[in-house]
């Protein structure tokens, strides 16, 4: 069986890897001159570097985690992310560290123990569900929460004011009852050692892999079987119209001393036109007398001037994919998965584990 994968990130490297792995012949196409997509990094002043943008790895599936830890061994990184909030750099997601840098100490106890009182401890609660409670305290972080991180974030993340975008979105911005200052919570959290670029290539790295590199696809080309990990809307020449998404800019800037900031990324939700700041030797933590941060700034996306990066998820957008999804359920032999062709934010492990059932799907 003769596979064609269209997409060289972390998707179309996994299931490559699987399809080689069970005795299939693959070849990878990628119209990029790299391979690893949006994960790929270099090193540069011996720091290892993410060409777009900071990438954690995170899980809590195990399958995932056994899967991608064939290819690399793992530096045990913990994410913590500060936000300059009221010209103070506090923790993010909102927490009881940040609750009580913000507010003055003796509303900052009454909050606390209403919080502890009504959720319990190492609780996420959605602001959404302290909006609901009868109860001014509770409300009043609620809306605090909601306009100095979540609103103006969103506007300059998303081009769109919150009632614009699915209110599910607004909806999971959580108060995290919690003197736990990491981003996230999983089980398996870390960052590959020598980078995800390396991860990648020894995930490629089998006799029944090619790999082609600066190779569009085209309607011409050989397969028995076809995996599109591209744009959904692009594979059928946008027959309904293009599916929106946004894009980032990346402003790289190297300074002359060791450290920019305390750790690898800082939010900026009020303040400035870039939405974080990512300093990349904190990752692997990096030894050198230099430091490498980027400004990162979203933009709408336009075909042939930018990178796809996020879908919008709203009704309209979901209707619109929904038709092309039909379309794409008419072909037996071809396979759409991924960021792009989903048309779902998966996080790296979500990605994997797309590819893992698609494969377990197919053979």
């Amino acid at each position: 069986m003769h596979n064609l994968i269209v997409g060289c990130g972390i998707s179309g490297a996994a299931m490559a890897r699987l399809l080689a792995d069970a005795g299939e012949q693959v070849v990878i196409i990628d119209s990029k001159d790299h391979i690893a997509g949006n994960i790929y990094d270099y090193y540069t002043d011996n720091i290892c570097v993410h060409k777009y943008g900071t990438h954690i790895f995170h899980t809590n599936n195990k399958a995932v985690w056994d899967f991608v830890s064939r290819f690399c061994k793992w530096y045990p990184y913990q994410h913590k992310v500060r936000g300059l909030i009221d010209g103070q750099i506090v923790p993010i997601p909102f927490n009881l560290n940040t609750l009580h840098a913000v507010f003055p100490e003796s509303l900052a106890n009454k909050i606390e123990q209403k919080l502890l009182d009504n959720f319990g401890l190492n609780v996420k609660v959605p602001i959404l569900e302290l909006r609901k409670k009868d109860d001014k305290d509770l409300q009043f972080l609620a809306q605090y929460i909601y306009d100095k991180i979540f609103l103006e974030y969103t506007l300059k993340q998303w081009g769109q004011t919150p009632d614009e975008i699915d209110p599910s979105v607004s909806g999971r911005v959580p108060v995290y009852v919690s003197r736990d200052d990491r981003y996230f919570q999983d089980k398996y959290q870390g960052i590959p050692i020598g980078g995800y670029t390396n991860m990648v290539k020894n995930m490629l790295n089998h006799k029944n892999i090619t790999v082609k590199l600066k190779t569009p696809f085209n309607k011409n080309m050989k397969y028995d079987r076809l995996f599109w990990s591209g744009s959904i809307d692009e594979f059928f020449d946008y027959q309904y119209g293009e599916l929106p998404y946004r894009s980032e800019r990346f402003d790289f800037i190297t300074f002359p001393y060791e450290k920019f900031q305390d750790v690898a990324v800082v939010n900026y939700p009020c303040n400035y036109d870039w939405t974080r700041i990512g300093e990349y030797k904190h990752f692997l933590n990096d030894k050198s007398d230099k430091t490498i941060v980027s400004y990162e700034y979203p933009e709408a996306f336009e075909n042939g001037k930018n990178d796809r990066y996020y879908p919008i998820a709203n009704d309209t957008n979901a209707q619109l994919y929904q038709k092309y999804l039909k379309l794409a359920q008419k072909l037996p032999n071809v396979h759409f998965f991924g960021r792009l062709g989903d048309y779902k934010y998966y996080d790296m492990d979500k990605a994997v584990n797309r590819a893992l059932e698609l494969f377990n799907d197919i053979l």
